[in-house]
């Protein structure tokens, strides 16, 4: 097997465990640890942390570390997150939230810029177009991470089935579903009833080891890789200053289109987070229960992760104005449809067509925004990446924060705003792409193409 191309493959099953684990449990939190909304919080926590760690760790650990080692070091802060919830109080749960938080964007940054110097130095030795093979590199990781929902939801699903006593829902609490919900905590009322410790140290258990597996994997067969062999001489006579790189994150500012992708990047935080907070308690908990919701989520990850393959591979035919177009086009019929719909448990199969939907333009999301980061910055990765990181960290813990505030149909009626803000902007970018990169239609439709990472949630 090809070099570049079997490190490509260990990076995206060490991401697979890891994220077998995080996403299982985040989908989790506000479950199994909902009391004083002590699950809500951490995660709100974890992602302000991670803001933080977008301004100034990814430079940093990946100059002195390298790529390989800032993943391994990233991934076991996600472990600690798992220890955290055995004993789950706000003294084990919020710094442990903070060090995952700390270390998200680090792993994230490093992992983008590992893709992206292996597509090119396999591009340069097979005379290949580079910007196709990283597009074919980050399809290969999303199609085996996004598959990381499936089995962290079916793993809890298995496990928490084992106890479930599900009730009957009644026309007073479907009343209070969709749209326009009552603002009220329907899942005790609605959905299974709560697993005993011994299911859930189980799950963490499984959730645990999985990390282990992740980090042992990536110590173990991940080629180290530097991204310029030159800046590595120079930084060996040279360390950069704590203040020079707290700052690349900010001087990257400076790039016009970076500031038109803000919109776009904190999208992907406002849609991820709507599917996974509010999507399946609203609509999935509340009108046919929370045992639900781990096969709803499943379907949004299975059509994710086939979705990543299929645009990484074709956007190089397509290009990715028709691809962002396609995901647009998709997530506005879908809000469109959740203002108007009622949930009723007779209408069982559209509880599903929501979350495919929804995985279908989250995968164009993901690997075409990621892609054109790493397109348009490929002379400042890592600067360009923790813009990205901390820019959809912004969504989520906007997400999160007004929650439990505000009615489903406000949230909507945002998320529709945020994204038509959006297309705007990058319909901007595009324009000041096509000024300053003038060719041939078919040479500029080759040169737009592009994939990358997400996120799920991180």
């Amino acid at each position: 097997m090809e070099r570049n191309l079997k490190n490509v493959l260990i990076i995206s099953f060490g991401f697979l465990l890891l994220f077998t684990a995080y996403g299982g449990l985040q989908s989790l939190q506000s479950s199994l640890n909902s009391e004083e909304g002590l699950g809500v919080a951490s995660l709100s926590v974890l992602y302000a942390a991670l803001i933080l760690s977008s301004m100034f760790l990814p430079p940093i650990l990946i100059k002195k570390l390298g790529c390989k080692w800032t993943i391994a070091g990233s991934m076991c802060c996600y472990i600690a997150f798992s220890l955290g919830n055995f004993y789950a109080s706000w003294y084990t749960l919020i710094p442990t939230s903070v060090i995952l938080g700390l270390g998200g964007a680090p792993l994230w940054s490093a992992k983008c810029t590992y893709l992206t110097i292996a597509g090119n130095s396999y591009a340069e030795k097979a005379g290949k177009n580079g910007k196709d093979i990283i597009n074919q590199y980050f399809g290969i990781f999303f199609l085996i991470f996004q598959s990381s929902g499936i089995w962290g939801n079916l793993i809890s699903s298995l496990i928490f089935s084992q106890a479930s006593n599900t009730v009957e829902i009644s026309e007073e609490n479907l009343a209070c579903c969709g749209a326009y919900d009552c603002m009220a905590d329907t899942t005790n009322s609605t959905g299974s009833a709560e697993p005993s410790k011994s299911l859930i140290y189980t799950l963490l258990g499984i959730y645990t080891a999985s990390g282990v597996l992740a980090v042992l994997l990536i110590v173990i067969f991940l080629d180290q890789i530097k991204s310029d062999q030159a800046e590595t001489e120079k930084e060996k006579l040279e360390t950069p200053s704590f203040w020079s790189t707290f700052l690349a994150t900010f001087q990257h500012l400076k790039d016009k289109r970076q500031c038109l992708l803000i919109p776009l990047t904190m999208y992907s935080g406002f849609e991820q987070g709507f599917l996974s907070g509010d999507y399946t308690k609203t609509y999935v908990t509340c009108a046919l229960g929370i045992h639900y919701v781990g096969y709803v989520m499943i379907c949004f990850s299975a059509v994710n992760s086939l979705c990543s393959l299929l645009f990484g591979r074709i956007s190089q035919f397509t290009g990715r104005k028709l691809l962002f177009a396609l995901a647009a086009v998709a997530n506005i019929a879908c809000i469109i449809a959740l203002l108007l719909w009622k949930p009723d448990p007779k209408q069982f199969a559209v509880f599903f067509v929501f979350p495919a939907l929804w995985g279908l333009s989250d995968a164009i999301w993901q690997t075409q925004t990621n892609g054109l980061y790493g397109i348009l910055f490929e002379k400042h990765k890592e600067a360009a990446f923790a813009n990205y990181r901390l820019w959809e960290s912004l969504g989520f813990v906007i997400a999160y924060a007004y929650s439990t505030k505000l009615q489903v149909y406000i949230k909507l009626y945002i998320l529709l705003s945020v994204l038509v803000l959006s297309m705007v902007m990058y319909g901007a970018v595009e324009c000041l792409e096509a000024k300053r990169s003038p060719g041939t239609p078919t040479a500029t439709k080759k040169e737009n193409v592009g994939p990358h990472p997400q996120e799920t949630p991180m």
